[in-house]
């Protein structure tokens, strides 16, 4: 399964979100290819992969891709990402 995990500018943010997202996946046995992406990369990306992760102002700029686009409001919040992450996965 492949996830990519975006932010607006840079890769900072998407790398935090990355390492969050990797947490839980590893603590609900997933395995995944989580990759981070600015916003120039992430339409790409989103292209080729099952999930992506990535707040709500970001979301509406990605547009349509075939991935499921799962908004995340606190980037720090691990409850949040496995909640959104499992109902995505069931």
């Amino acid at each position: 399964m492949k996830i990519v995990a975006v932010c607006g500018m840079g890769i900072g943010t998407s790398v935090l979100l990355k390492m969050n997202a990797e947490k839980v996946l590893a603590k609900l046995g997933i395995d995944a290819d989580v990759e981070a992406a600015d916003m120039g990369v992430a339409r790409g990306a989103a292209q080729m992969a099952e999930i992506v992760l990535t707040s709500a102002e970001l979301a509406e700029e990605l547009g349509d891709v075939p991935a499921e686009v799962i908004v995340i409001k606190n980037f720090f919040d691990l409850d949040e990402i496995t909640e959104k992450l499992t109902a995505a996965l069931e």
